[in-house]
């Protein structure tokens, strides 16, 4: 996979493009189509454009072509020796001769209690393997250039090529409430998240995204706040805090409390990338209270309540979680 460099670079991933030549229409290391006009919003967002129907990846010495585009799928060709590993179920097909192992992960028990595998598989070449979501979206490339870390929200892994490395953290995104004696934990974004390394060589990471997604890079300092939900990935260089509002009230309302908003806070240097999921929400809106009750939040991992926005009550407690 061509690194980052000057030069003509991609501008979905920044991989160099002067070794693919002049006339190349597919971004090698991301699929992206390069012959569409780049389409950013006023606001600085850049929309991801759906990978083409057989876009070929190169990986190194192997490949992957995408394959669809409706529910996608990933269809590896694997040199001798080169390997992915990736979640059980979103294996689709193999060739016998590909070879297919377990790869234990550490904290199993609060993987499972954050409803995550405990395990991966590994699979080497030579041959062909395959891998699809089973659900309607996009098929995400994402290219680790050496040194770089990237931070996925938790069950949109789908496959990594075997030079990223994984490691998982708690998320430290949380709020509670309380309804009576009972006090319950809400994890916006997932107990866990994931993240992925290219230490040395670069890699490929493949996530799922339900819907359009978006890239915005921000700078030093910069900081924007995004609904929870719609977080895809980050660069590991962009920190994150949960940020409690609502609008200063121009009349009376019964339910004051209730109209307040519950946002990702992300502040720069680096990528964010954003998603829209098509299916109804359910659970915690972005308004920061369930659709079905009216609880109080009692506690959140919040740093900072700002803006042109009235403070919380004195009632709401904050309760700083490491991130």
């Amino acid at each position: 996979m061509p690194g980052a460099s000057a030069g003509p670079v991609c501008p979905y991933c920044a991989t160099n493009l002067a070794a693919a030549g002049p006339s190349v229409s597919t971004c090698p290391a991301c699929g992206a189509p390069l012959d569409v006009a780049l389409k950013v919003s006023p606001s600085g967002w850049t929309e991801m454009p759906a990978t083409r129907d057989m876009a070929r990846i190169q990986c190194g010495h192997s490949s992957v072509q995408i394959e669809g585009t409706m529910v996608p799928v990933a269809d590896f060709a694997l040199a001798q020796g080169d390997g992915v590993y990736f979640p059980h179920h979103e294996l689709l097909w193999k060739e016998p001769a590909v070879n297919v192992t377990q790869r234990s992960l550490a904290g199993a028990w609060k993987r499972m209690l954050a409803g995550l595998p405990v395990r991966m598989l590994d699979a080497v070449g030579p041959g062909r393997i395959a891998f699809s979501r089973d659900a309607a979206g996009e098929t995400l490339a994402v290219p680790l250039h050496p040194g770089l870390s990237v931070d996925v929200r938790e069950h949109l892994f789908m496959v990594a090529t075997h030079s990223v490395t994984y490691d998982w953290f708690q998320s430290g995104i949380w709020f509670q409430t309380r309804s009576g004696d009972e006090t319950e934990t809400h994890y916006p974004i997932g107990m866990l998240m994931d993240r992925f390394t290219a230490p040395q060589q670069p890699g490929l990471l493949l996530i799922h995204a339900h819907g359009n997604a978006f890239l915005r890079h921000l700078a030093q300092g910069e900081r924007i706040l995004v609904k929870p939900s719609g977080l895809l990935y980050k660069d590991s260089s962009v920190s994150a805090h949960l940020h409690f509002e609502r609008p200063t009230p121009g009349k009376f309302s019964f339910f004051k409390w209730g109209e307040r908003y519950m946002w990702l806070a992300l502040t720069g240097p680096g990528r964010v990338a954003v998603g829209l999921r098509a299916h109804a929400r359910s659970g915690w809106s972005d308004r920061g209270r369930r659709a079905d009750d009216r609880d109080a939040v009692v506690a959140a991992s919040v740093r900072a309540v700002t803006g042109t926005f009235e403070r919380l009550p004195e009632t709401f407690y904050l309760g700083l979680s490491p991130q």
